[in-house]
């Protein structure tokens, strides 16, 4: 059986864009928010920023904010090439990342400092959102 695209409708060509261009903007906002990681990595393992008290711990932090910066880089990357199943693969590295943000939040308001928590809670409701609109997004 073949598939003519001939035959659709506008919408269904519309929605198939649209579902690109959600796919796009998800991978952008991941792409940066990996970028910070990356950078906030170096800062921690470099000693240039460190913690106030026990259970923090910069290398730990560096290793951990590496780690996702490298899921969601990956991810972003995949979907900006056009993935498969870009929605499943979109999900995946951002509930992974969310994870780990929470777990990190957790960890640095109990001994990190004002700028380390500042970064946890602005970059979790970003990851969140991304969430939603890729929960929310309409299925190909």
């Amino acid at each position: 059986m073949t598939y003519d695209t001939s035959m659709m409708r506008a919408s269904d060509h519309e929605r198939d864009g649209s579902d690109r261009h959600v796919v796009r903007a998800v991978a952008a906002v991941l792409a940066l928010i990996a970028a910070s990681l990356a950078l906030v990595s170096i800062l921690h393992l470099t000693g240039l920023v460190g913690g106030r008290a026990a259970p923090f711990d910069s290398e730990h932090a560096g290793i951990a904010e590496a780690s996702i910066g490298a899921v969601l880089a990956s991810g972003s990357i995949i979907l900006l090439r056009g993935a498969r199943r870009p929605r499943a693969i979109g999900l995946t590295v951002t509930v992974f990342a969310i994870a780990g943000f929470i777990v990190g939040l957790t960890i640095t308001a109990q001994g990190g400092h004002l700028p380390d928590i500042a970064y946890h809670v602005a970059i979790l409701p970003v990851l969140v959102g991304s969430l939603v609109v890729l929960v929310r997004a309409p299925r190909p």
